[in-house]
């Protein structure tokens, strides 16, 4: 019976995706086959906010990503602190809309 091996995933990464890109909005929306999430940046006093970077992704990509972030968040906390949030963070997401993504 032959041996399975883990496959190694090299990850490549350019100087300007290096770089990052400020974000302090997240608005997620979805379908029966996709999660949108679109990341914006929103000056203060300014009523419109500017959409960065946008990500689309399967449900089950969706969820593998909100696990590995609960499992960061945790082990940062472990090491850091309790992170407090200040009041209730609004909600987002406008919901399901069957079709669109």
């Amino acid at each position: 019976m032959a041996e399975v091996q883990p496959m190694g995933i090299e990850i490549e990464l350019n100087e300007q995706v290096a770089e990052g890109i400020y974000v302090n909005l997240g608005l997620i929306n979805y379908s029966t086959s996709e999660f949108v999430l679109d990341f914006a940046t929103m000056m203060p006093g300014m009523p419109k906010a500017r959409i960065k970077s946008r990500l689309i992704m399967t449900p089950e990509h969706a969820k593998r990503l909100l696990r590995n972030l609960q499992e960061n968040i945790a082990r940062y906390e472990s090491a850091m602190g309790k992170i407090e949030l200040p009041t209730p963070a609004p909600t987002h997401s406008t919901g399901p809309k069957m079709g669109e993504a």
